[in-house]
């Protein structure tokens, strides 16, 4: 669509971006700078990515304390890395409450947060415990994602495997905005395990206008927590 976009993987106990973005193998270039050697993200199917998973051996635990992932993330975010101006930087965390995303709003400027969330019960008690969280941090919440909402066979028919609309029904009990949902695709998956994310907009009409409808539904409503300021937190 034309923005300048930055993902960054912020699961430093599992990094799946070098999966996802093609980049197994690959380690990203150094550049000088007036601060010293720093990293420069790929530029990969459009955006530029950066992931602990590309600096490390492949199937290398990363058996770390809260303070050495605290540490490795403030690096890759903001220390070791040069971004280029980007229009949105999107961060992928793990699921939860602990230590990355609270390191994230404690470190940086952020617009707010989006949910993903599978529809069953089990997920939606996890994923409302992350909007408490958010919230409790002065972090708003700028969508609900329902993800695996269904699956689609390939004669079109709809089967919950997971149930459907869990997370809707949380972002409205929530008073969240709901962008929308995400059935799981047979494309999808594979294409994602052979990191060819732009394929999933070349692999069928369905699962086109899902992704579009979730990323337009988004940026309306970064732009609206732009207009309102986002949030402002102290750098520790």
């Amino acid at each position: 669509a034309g923005a300048a976009v930055g993902l960054m993987d912020g699961d430093i106990y599992g990094p799946s971006l070098p999966t996802l973005l093609g980049l197994k193998g690959q380690t990203p270039s150094v550049v000088d700078t007036d601060s010293g050697r720093k990293i420069r993200p790929f530029f990969v199917h459009g955006i530029h990515a950066i992931s602990i998973g590309t600096l490390v051996e492949p199937e290398k635990p990363l058996i770390w304390r809260g303070p050495m992932a605290h540490a490795a993330l403030k690096q890759l975010l903001l220390d070791n890395t040069v971004w280029p101006e980007l229009d949105y930087l999107i961060v992928d965390v793990p699921p939860g409450t602990g230590d990355v995303p609270l390191t994230l709003c404690q470190i940086v400027q952020v617009t707010g947060a989006i949910i993903v969330a599978t529809p069953q019960q089990v997920a939606i008690d996890d994923a409302s415990r992350a909007v408490r969280m958010f919230q409790q941090l002065g972090a708003p919440i700028v969508g609900v994602i329902e993800n695996m909402s269904c699956f689609v066979s390939p004669d079109g028919r709809e089967h919950d495997i997971f149930g459907k609309g869990g997370a809707k029904a949380m972002a409205e009990r929530m008073s969240l905005p709901f962008l929308g949902e995400l059935p799981m695709f047979p494309e999808l998956r594979i294409n994602s395990d052979l990191g060819q994310p732009i394929a999933n907009f070349e692999s069928g009409e369905r699962l086109r206008e899902s992704l579009e409808r979730i990323v337009g539904r988004l940026a309306g409503e970064v732009s609206k927590a732009n207009a309102q300021g986002g949030i402002s937190l102290e750098v520790s």
